[in-house]
């Protein structure tokens, strides 16, 4: 595998191959990455009186989520040991033939906090926006501005295309196309539904 240059990137984007829709301006594109907004709307846990979340409960697990918007100028503030959920604004189509991993930047974790648990890596064909998985694992709460520039995507090359990319339709692509922060979809597994 081999990452995409700036000036690859800039082909890509050019020939249509990737999709970054909106491209604010040029800036965004870094030596090897592309930098990514943060888009206006969040999903945080209520305080449930139940012991643990069950995947295999018959109640949806988004019940355990619920959305807020955050309106221009105004901030999101995360807390310490918080969690939430929230996309990019951005919304990227990746080719069959790319993978691409969404990485925080480092003037947000020197702040203590991490755009990423676990779900960094898009799969060839996604396209949508991308949720973060944004974790305070500072001392202090921080303030979380949408439109200010909290993850970076990188690009890499593929020895060969997909044969089935994500969304294709013997896949399970459960996130494919998504606009908003999307609660687990866990229960769709395929090996939960046996």
């Amino acid at each position: 595998m081999a990452i995409l240059s700036d000036k690859d990137i800039k082909e890509y984007l050019d020939a249509e191959k990737i999709v970054i829709e909106p491209l604010k301006d040029e800036q965004q594109i870094q030596p090897s990455s592309v930098d990514l907004r943060l888009g206006e709307e969040f999903k945080i846990f209520k305080v449930i009186r139940k012991p643990y979340i069950d995947p295999l409960d018959e109640e949806d697990v988004a019940e355990y989520m619920e959305s807020c918007h955050v309106d221009d100028g105004k901030a999101f503030i995360i807390h310490p040991n918080e969690f939430a959920l929230a996309t990019t604004d951005e919304y990227i189509k990746v080719p069959d033939d790319l993978v691409a991993r969404v990485e925080g930047r480092s003037s947000m974790g020197r702040l203590g906090v991490t755009m990423h648990v676990t779900a960094g890596y898009i799969d060839p064909g996604f396209e949508g926006k991308i949720t973060l998985e944004i974790s305070n694992i500072g001392a202090m709460p921080v303030a979380l501005y949408p439109g200010q520039r909290v993850c970076q995507v990188v690009f890499e090359t593929m020895t060969t295309p997909s044969e089935r990319p994500y969304g294709h339709p013997e896949r399970n692509s459960k996130y494919m196309g998504q606009k908003r922060p999307e609660s687990s979809r866990i229960k769709q597994d395929y090996d939960l539904k046996k």
